[in-house]
């Protein structure tokens, strides 16, 4: 991967027509909140310069150089999140041999798109967005 992301995510080939798609999918896996029904967003989908990465919300942080604790887990739940992506055939992992570190697919919270109604949705970095420090 050349310096575009810094070294950060996992670069996929996508079909342009399947980036809403995973993005909406996206907001639905992440982490629960022990106490309520919230869903934390763990990763994202970034596109710059014709290409994509899925990208952990603590790498775009590092990205901004913004404040992190981005640790191996985070890393782990990242290549989990895009193998699992990759397996239900929405994108294609550039170099899937730099991506082996994983979590167990029961540390990830996945919610189906009938469930997503039922839970606050939460992302932690908003692509876009003006920054707030």
């Amino acid at each position: 991967m050349s310096d575009l992301f810094r070294g950060y995510g996992v670069e996929v080939r996508i079909d342009d027509n399947d980036f809403l798609k995973i993005k909406e999918t996206l907001s639905r896996i992440g982490v629960l909140s022990k106490k309520d029904k919230t869903l934390y967003q763990s990763v994202h989908i970034l596109h710059k310069q014709g290409r994509y990465v899925i990208i952990h919300f603590k790498e775009l942080f590092a990205l901004d150089n913004r404040i992190h604790d981005l640790s191996d887990i985070d890393i782990a739940r990242r290549n989990t999140i895009a193998k699992l992506l990759q397996d239900w055939e929405l994108l294609e992992i550039v170099e899937p041999e730099f991506y082996t570190d994983v979590v167990p697919i029961s540390t990830i919270k996945i919610l189906s798109y009938k469930e997503k109604g039922d839970y606050q949705l939460v992302s932690k970095y908003n692509i876009g967005k003006p920054k707030r420090y």
